[in-house]
């Protein structure tokens, strides 16, 4: 069971609504195939309000049942399928879906569902990686819609490709942005261009070993097949491919100059991104009009919370990196401002949610600042870690209004605001996006402190 044509009259239990659209386009794609639906999640119905909102006529037509604020374990037993969240933490032990195990129900999940609802045709290029893959991602769509390709964007990146999948065609392409979540989750699934990015320490409190988080990555190569490719960013060139695969290996340092967003890694980024439409088109059969391509690179704006600039005011630059989530994603964004970095003009804003990482770069890397602005669960171990009270450039403050409000009396013309906290944002944010607009808000607001214009 899974594809569209086996759910009519199946009972189906979606695990998570969820904020980020997964949950609400497999409802609509369950519930458009004939399926009887019940979503269940542990948040209440005041927290889920938008994405409820979005299924609502599924709900009042009786075709799609809610259970929030809690899951029933025979929810999990007693149905034809389970779609679970693939970001359900350790799901080898959730009780949930362990039960559904037990009781023979087959799980899957929305990008399951997504890749089994591709017409048989379509050209697949998925790309994963522990930093990069996002920005990657979006500049292979942005540069492969530039020069006349058919292109679908999904995955991790947010929403549902299920809510689109009715309009994409054999001949077009079909990009993917691929969490470590969502890869150990994938069964069957067979990508013509796969590449990774980069491999660093991360999410180690969901896979509980590098090796396991390693392994979930090494899935995007495993369903290709000979005449497929493989592309491998510098740190992981060593990587096994499948038999057949062509291998495109990225050089190190290799990068494409003159972008409009900042930093050499987003140069390494456009440069994988364009090996990477170079080898979707060959694999339709094209070359590469790698002038346009590069054009279409340099032109690309950037994601909004990777280092998006909202706003400058007396020479102070604001730039939002929510989505920086560990200490090496931190690093490459404060690599992004050489000259500032080496004069000493940056104000780094710190600190989230604790996922097990090791943060010592980020205190490694305070003297370079102007100052260091700890929030969240780890900030007062950073501000100590870090030397705070002995050192006046760091300054423990909890919370993101805090920050702004005691920068606002240190920052000078030339100086960079950074808020690229190098941890998740679940212990003060329902996710990386409202932390990063939550930021951009204060930064543009006079009772903030920073007077900042957009």
């Amino acid at each position: 069971m899974g594809r569209s044509g086996d759910l009519a009259g199946a009972r189906v239990t979606v695990m998570g609504l969820g904020r980020f659209g997964g949950g609400v386009g497999a409802t609509r794609h369950l519930a458009a195939a004939g399926a009887d639906v019940l979503v269940t999640d542990l948040e209440p119905a005041e927290r889920l309000a938008e994405s409820t909102e979005r299924i609502r006529d599924l709900v009042e037509s009786g075709r799609v049942t809610l259970r929030l604020g809690e899951h029933n374990v025979s929810d999990f037993t007693t149905c034809d399928l389970v779609v679970a969240n693939p970001a359900v933490p350790r799901p080898w032990d959730n009780r949930f879906l362990r039960g559904a195990q037990a009781a023979g129900v087959p799980i899957t999940t929305e990008i399951q569902l997504s890749v089994e609802a591709l017409p048989p045709g379509v050209r697949i290029c998925a790309i994963s990686g522990s930093a990069g893959k996002s920005t990657t991602s979006a500049l292979v769509h942005h540069v492969l819609g530039a020069i006349g390709e058919r292109v679908h964007f999904g995955g991790n990146i947010g929403g549902s490709l299920l809510e689109r999948a009715d309009v994409v065609r054999d001949s077009d392409v079909v990009v993917l942005e691929l969490s470590s979540f969502q890869l150990h989750w994938l069964e069957g699934f067979r990508a013509h261009v796969a590449a990774i990015t980069n491999l660093e320490p991360n999410h180690l409190d969901w896979h509980l070993t590098l090796d396991h988080y390693r392994s979930c990555k090494q899935k995007i190569f495993e369903g290709q097949r000979a005449g497929d490719i493989a592309v491998l960013g510098a740190g992981v060139r060593d990587w096994p491919t499948m038999p057949g695969v062509s291998r495109v290996e990225i050089p190190q340092d290799t990068g494409l100059v003159g972008l409009l967003i900042p930093g050499s890694h987003n140069e390494s980024n456009a440069a994988m991104a364009i090996e990477v439409c170079r080898a979707i088109r060959r694999i339709g059969g094209f070359e590469l009009d790698l002038d346009r391509s590069i054009n279409a690179a340099r032109a690309f704006p950037g994601l909004p919370h990777r280092l998006q600039h909202v706003g400058l005011v007396g020479g102070v630059r604001y730039f939002n990196d929510s989505k920086s989530t560990t200490p090496q994603a931190t690093m490459l964004a404060l690599g992004a401002f050489p000259v500032e970095r080496e004069t000493g003009r940056i104000h780094l804003i710190a600190g989230g949610y604790d996922k097990g990482q090791d943060l010592s770069p980020l205190v490694l890397a305070t003297p370079e600042l102007k100052g260091l602005y700890t929030i969240g669960t780890t900030g007062d171990w950073l501000a100590r870690a870090a030397g705070g009270g002995a050192n006046s450039r760091v300054i423990p403050c909890g919370t993101l209004e805090r920050a702004m409000s005691e920068l606002a009396n240190r920052v000078s013309s030339g100086d960079v605001v950074l808020l690229s906290p190098g941890c998740a944002s679940w212990d003060q944010f329902e996710n990386y996006e409202k932390r990063g607009a939550r930021f951009t808000d204060l930064a543009r607001s006079d009772g903030a402190g920073a007077g900042v214009q957009p």
